[in-house]
Formats: C-alpha cells, sequence, structure tokens
C-alpha cells in the first residue's frame, strides 16, 4: 500500500472491498488477496486513528501535562461537565 494514502482514500478502499468480497463473485485465489489487501488496510487505518487519538490527548492536557476529562452529557453533547 502507498504511504501517501490518507485514512478517508484507505477506508472508501476497504469499504469498496467488502462490498467486492461480500459479492461471492471472486473466485477463492482472488477472494484470499483482496482479503489480504483488506487486512492491510484496515491496519492501516487503525494506525490512522491510534495516531490521532494520541495526537488529541496531547492537545488536550493542561499546562502541567495532565489530562483533561470531561464526563459526557447525553441530553447536551455540546456541554460537556469538569
Amino acid at each position: 500500500m502507498a504511504k501517501e494514502m490518507d485514512f478517508e482514500t484507505a477506508l472508501k478502499e476497504l469499504e469498496r472491498l467488502v462490498v467486492q468480497m461480500e459479492g461471492d463473485q471472486l473466485p477463492l485465489d482472488e477472494a484470499l488477496k483482496t482479503f489480504e489487501q483488506g487486512i492491510k488496510l484496515s491496519r492501516y487505518c487503525a494506525k490512522c486513528l491510534d495516531a490521532a487519538e494520541r495526537q488529541i490527548q496531547e492537545l488536550t492536557r493542561d499546562e502541567e501535562g495532565r489530562p483533561l476529562l470531561h464526563a459526557w452529557d447525553r441530553d447536551n453533547p455540546d456541554l460537556a461537565q469538569t
């Protein structure tokens, strides 16, 4: 897989491969190749999400490096409680 592929492109390609495999039209050898490509894309997407999560954690630390945690308000998701 090309390193210049972004998350959104990889996810769309993964979705396309899933649809293709669900169609039951691929011969076994091609289905295995498609599955292998899907696994690679899935791992790439997971790495991208992990990196984004780490970046968010870094960006949401206070001046002493402690994580800023907020409780989720189900009735009003735009307002977080501290």
